[in-house]
C-alpha cells in the first residue's frame, strides 16, 4: 500500500479547544477513503490539515514523505485539491470561470494562460458533463450540478490527490448517487486519491475501498469496509444499534438501524 498522506501525533485545536490530539494515519494511495463518525468528532478539522488548511498544535502531516508546511503553497496546490462544505462561488461567475480558476496554480508571471489550459478546462467540463452548461451562472444551477462544477475544477487543477468534505451534503439521494459514481470515476480512470467525509454510513461502505472511523477527534478502527463497519463498531462508535447485512447490490455492507423499541 502506497501512502501519500500520512499524520503523526496530531494535535488539532480551535482556540482553546482541542477537537484531535495523538492521532496517527496513513492515507492509502490507491484507494478511495471515507472518514465517518458522528457529529463534532473532528472528521472535517482532520481533513483541513490534511489539505494544509490547519496548522497544527503538534505533530506533523507529511506529503510524500516531507512535512508539509515545509513545501511551497504552490507546489501544494498542484498535488492537493480540496473542496470544502458548500462551497461557495462570488455572484455571478459562471461554470466555466470557475473552472478556470484550478488552473491558477499551474501558472505564474512567465506562464500565462495557454491554449492547453482551456483544453484542459473543456476536457475537464466535458468528463463530468458540465460543457452544455459552462456558461451558465453557478449560483443558479441545481445542488447537484453545482458539485460537479466544483469537482469539475478540481479536475481542471489536475491534482494527484482530491479531499473532499462532505460532498453530498444538501443533495437528494439520486444527485448523491450521482456525485460518489464520479468520485469513483476520478479514482478508477484517472488514478486520483480520494480522501472524503461522509455522513452516509452505506454510502461510504459502497463507494469507499478504506474507511477511517473516528469519535472523539481520535481513530477508533480503519480498514475495508467489512472490518470496520460491524454491529459492535456502529453501537460503540455512534450509539447506534443496527443489523449489519450484505447490499443485495453490490454486495457491500448495508447497515440497518434498529428501532428504539427493539433494541
Amino acid at each position: 500500500m502506497t501512502t501519500r498522506l500520512r499524520a503523526t501525533g496530531l494535535r488539532l485545536a480551535y482556540g482553546d479547544t482541542i477537537v484531535v490530539d495523538g492521532l496517527d494515519l496513513d492515507v492509502p494511495g490507491d484507494a478511495v477513503t471515507a472518514i465517518v463518525g458522528p457529529n463534532g468528532c473532528g472528521k472535517s478539522t482532520l481533513l483541513r490539515a490534511l489539505g494544509r488548511l490547519l496548522r497544527p498544535r503538534a505533530g506533523t502531516v507529511h506529503l510524500d514523505e516531507q512535512r508539509i508546511e515545509r513545501i511551497p503553497t504552490r507546489e501544494v496546490a498542484r498535488i492537493i485539491g480540496m473542496l470544502p462544505q458548500s462551497p461557495v462561488a462570488p455572484d455571478g461567475l459562471t461554470v466555466a470561470e470557475l473552472v478556470m480558476r484550478g488552473r491558477h496554480p499551474h501558472q505564474n508571471w512567465f506562464r500565462q494562460w495557454s491554449a492547453a489550459d482551456e483544453a484542459i478546462v473543456t476536457e475537464a467540463l466535458t468528463w463530468t458533463d458540465m460543457l452544455a452548461l459552462a456558461d451558465r451562472p453557478v449560483d443558479a444551477l441545481s445542488g447537484g450540478q453545482r458539485q460537479r462544477a466544483w469537482l469539475s475544477m478540481a479536475l481542471a487543477q489536475g491534482t494527484e490527490i482530491l479531499l473532499l468534505d462532505e460532498p453530498t451534503t444538501y443533495l437528494d439521494l439520486a444527485h448523491q448517487i450521482d456525485v460518489l459514481e464520479l468520485v469513483a470515476r476520478l479514482h478508477r480512470e484517472r488514478g486520483r486519491t480520494i480522501v472524503m467525509v461522509l455522513h452516509d454510513l452505506n454510502l461510504a461502505a459502497r463507494y469507499a475501498d478504506h474507511v477511517v472511523a473516528m469519535r472523539d477527534g481520535k481513530i477508533v478502527a480503519q480498514g475495508d469496509p467489512a472490518s470496520v463497519f460491524t454491529p459492535e463498531l456502529l453501537s460503540a462508535v455512534f450509539g447506534l444499534e443496527a443489523l449489519v447485512v450484505p447490499d443485495p447490490a453490490t454486495g457491500t455492507p448495508l447497515v440497518v438501524p434498529l428501532p428504539r423499541a427493539l433494541v
